[in-house]
C-alpha cells in the first residue's frame, strides 16, 4: 500500500499537524505501507525527523516560489512493499496565508510531487488552508482521501474524516461538510498518540495526594512564550515542586528559557523531548495548552490546568472541561495572576486532581493511531444484494456457533423456517439483505430494516473471517451502498448485546454514537 501525506509545519503553523501525521505514518509503515510526505520547506530538524522515521519527503517550493518540487528523498530503509461533495468553495480564508500559494497552485504542485508512481491508495491531508476544491483535484492521483480537521469550517471532498477532539456536538459537527458515505472518525478514541503512550499505561503508577512534580508544555512552537508565564505563576505561588519544562527546537525564546531553567531550583528544560510519555507519566500535574497535548495527558491520567492558545482550541477546552477531563478556565493565557490563582486551587484540591485523572484514563486509551491505520490498511469490500441462490450459504453462516452466540436468538434456525424468512426478506421493499466480498471470497452479511429516514443495521461475518479487520470494512462498504441506493436514509441505528464487546468496538470505531443502554428484567421464570 502507498500512502501520501500533505501537511506543513512552521513557526506560524506550529508542529502539531506534522507530529500527528508522523504518528499515523509510523503506524502505517509498521503495516508495510510506503509513505511519502509532501510539505513546504521544513526546518532542518523537522526534515531530519521525517527522514529518520523512514519516510520519503518531497518539499514543495517555498512561499511565492514557482520552481517544481524536488525529487522525493527516501528515509532510511523505506518500504517498497463515496461520493464527492457538491460545490467546492475555497478553504477558510483565515488560514489561506499558511499555504504560501493558492489552492489550485498547491494542488498542481502536489500532483507533480506524487506523479510517476501510479495511483496512491490513500492521500492524507492535514492543513487548515486546504479543503474540498484541493481534494477534488487530488483525486486524479489518489484512490481515497482522509482529511484530518478540527475546525469544521470548510467543506471536504474526502472518503474519511478524522477529528480526534472531543466536542459536545462532534457527531453532527461535520453535517453538510463531508460527502454522503464519508467515514467519520470522531473523538479522542482516535487520537493519534505515539506508541510510547500505550506502553506507558501498562506500568502507570498510582498518583498520591501530594504534587511533587509539575510538567509545563505549551506545544512545539509556543509563539507567545506562555512557558515563561507558567514559570512566573509557579514562582508567584512559591510552589515547592520539581518542574519539567518542555519546549520545541523552534521556540522563539529558547536560549533564555534554557538559561532560566538552569538557574531555577529543581527545574529541567527539555528541548525537543524524545520521550514525552515518560515525562507525563512521571508528573503529578500538568500545565499547558489545549490541543493534542490534552489527549496525551489524559491517556496517562495526568490532571492538568490547560488554556486555549488559539481560537480553534476554545470550544475543545470548554467541552473537555465540562466532561471532567481537564481544568480549563476561560482566562487570558498571558495573565500570570489568573494562571497562578487557578494553579494554586488545583494544587490544593487532591479530589479534583483524582477525578480529572480517572476521567482522562477512561476517555483516551492511546490506541487511536492503530485504529485509524487498520481502517486504512484493511482490504476493500464490495457489496451486492443477496439473491435466492445465497439461501443455503446464509443458513450455514447464520447457524455457525460464533454467529449464533451474539444473535438476538441463539437457537439454530431450521431449513424450512429459513427459506420462508428468505423469501419474505427478498420480497420486502424496506428490508435490505446485502453480501460483502473481499479478495475473491465472501466476507459477511449486512441487513437493513428501513423505516422512513432511519434504518436498523445488523451484521455478521462469514465463519472463519473474524480477526482480519473485515467487520469495519464490511460495515463501511454497506453504508456506502445504502447511501447510493436509498438516499432517503439519514440515520443508521444498531442494537448490540451487553456482552458483545467486539460489536460495540466495531460500531464506535466506525463512527456510531452510543446513545443509551437497553435494560431487561425477568419477573417470572
Amino acid at each position: 500500500m502507498k500512502v501520501a501525506f500533505r501537511t506543513d509545519a512552521s513557526g506560524r503553523i506550529g508542529t502539531g499537524h506534522l507530529a500527528r501525521c508522523l504518528t499515523l505514518a509510523d503506524a502505517l509503515r509498521a503495516g508495510a505501507a510506503r509513505v511519502r510526505f509532501v510539505c513546504r520547506p521544513l526546518d532542518r530538524e523537522l526534515k531530519a525527523l521525517v527522514l529518520a522515521r523512514g519516510h520519503e519527503l518531497v518539499e514543495l517550493p517555498a512561499a511565492g516560489a514557482a520552481a517544481a518540487p524536488a525529487a522525493p528523498q527516501p528515509g532510511d530503509g523505506h518500504a517498497h512493499h463515496g461520493g464527492h461533495a457538491h460545490g467546492v468553495p475555497p478553504a477558510n480564508p483565515t488560514h489561506a496565508h499558511w499555504l504560501g500559494a493558492t489552492e489550485d497552485e498547491d494542488a498542481a504542485a502536489t500532483l507533480a510531487a506524487l506523479s510517476g508512481d501510479g495511483p496512491w491508495d490513500w492521500l492524507v491531508v492535514d492543513h487548515y488552508a486546504l479543503g474540498a476544491r484541493w481534494e477534488t483535484r487530488l483525486r486524479a492521483c489518489a484512490s481515497r482521501i482522509l482529511a484530518i480537521d478540527d475546525l469544521a469550517d470548510r467543506r471536504h471532498d474526502c472518503d474519511a474524516l478524522l477529528d480526534q477532539n472531543l466536542y459536545a456536538d462532534m457527531h453532527s459537527r461535520y453535517d453538510g461538510l463531508v460527502p454522503d458515505g464519508c467515514i467519520r472518525l470522531l473523538g479522542p478514541r482516535h487520537a493519534l498518540l505515539r506508541p510510547g503512550f500505550a506502553a506507558a499505561r501498562d506500568g502507570l503508577r498510582v498518583r498520591g495526594d501530594e504534587v511533587r512534580r509539575v510538567l509545563v508544555f505549551y506545544g512545539g512552537v509556543d509563539a507567545a512564550n506562555l512557558t515563561t508565564r507558567a514559570l512566573d505563576a509557579l514562582d508567584a505561588i512559591d510552589a515547592d515542586v520539581a518542574v519539567d519544562v518542555v519546549i520545541g527546537a523552534m521556540h522563539p525564546d529558547r536560549d533564555a528559557l534554557v538559561a532560566r531553567c538552569a538557574r531555577r531550583a529543581r527545574t529541567t528544560c527539555h528541548v525537543q523531548a524524545s520521550d514525552m510519555a515518560a515525562l507525563i507519566a512521571a508528573a503529578d500535574l500538568g500545565i499547558g495548552a489545549a490541543g493534542v497535548a490534552t489527549w496525551e495527558r489524559c491517556a496517562l491520567g495526568l490532571p492538568a490546568l490547560a488554556v486555549a492558545v488559539a481560537d480553534n482550541q476554545r470550544a475543545l477546552l470548554r467541552d473537555a472541561a465540562r466532561a471532567g477531563l481537564v481544568l480549563g478556565p476561560d482566562i487570558d493565557p498571558t495573565d500570570t495572576d489568573a494562571l497562578a490563582l487557578h494553579l494554586r486551587a488545583l494544587l490544593g484540591n487532591a479530589a479534583l486532581r483524582a477525578h480529572l485523572s480517572r476521567r482522562g484514563l477512561e476517555a483516551v486509551d492511546a490506541l487511536g493511531a492503530g485504529r485509524v491505520a487498520r481502517l486504512m490498511l484493511r482490504p476493500e469490500v464490495t457489496i451486492r444484494p443477496a439473491t435466492g441462490a445465497d439461501s443455503d450459504d446464509l443458513l450455514a453462516w447464520r447457524n455457525a456457533p460464533e454467529v449464533r452466540r451474539f444473535s438476538r436468538s441463539d437457537r439454530p434456525i431450521e431449513g424450512d423456517e429459513h427459506r420462508r424468512w428468505m423469501t419474505a426478506m427478498l420480497a420486502a421493499p424496506d428490508r435490505l439483505l446485502l453480501i460483502g466480498h473481499g479478495a475473491g471470497e465472501p466476507v459477511g452479511v449486512v441487513r437493513y430494516d428501513v423505516a422512513g429516514d432511519s434504518a436498523e443495521v445488523s451484521i455478521y461475518l462469514a465463519p472463519g473471517r473474524a480477526g482480519r479487520g473485515l467487520g469495519g470494512a464490511l460495515l463501511i462498504a454497506a453504508e456506502r451502498w445504502l447511501a447510493a441506493h436509498r438516499p432517503e436514509v439519514a440515520t443508521v441505528v444498531a442494537e448490540v448485546l451487553a456482552d458483545n464487546v467486539v460489536s460495540q468496538r466495531l460500531f464506535t470505531g466506525c463512527g456510531f454514537e452510543q446513545l443509551a443502554c437497553r435494560y431487561r428484567k425477568r419477573i417470572r421464570p
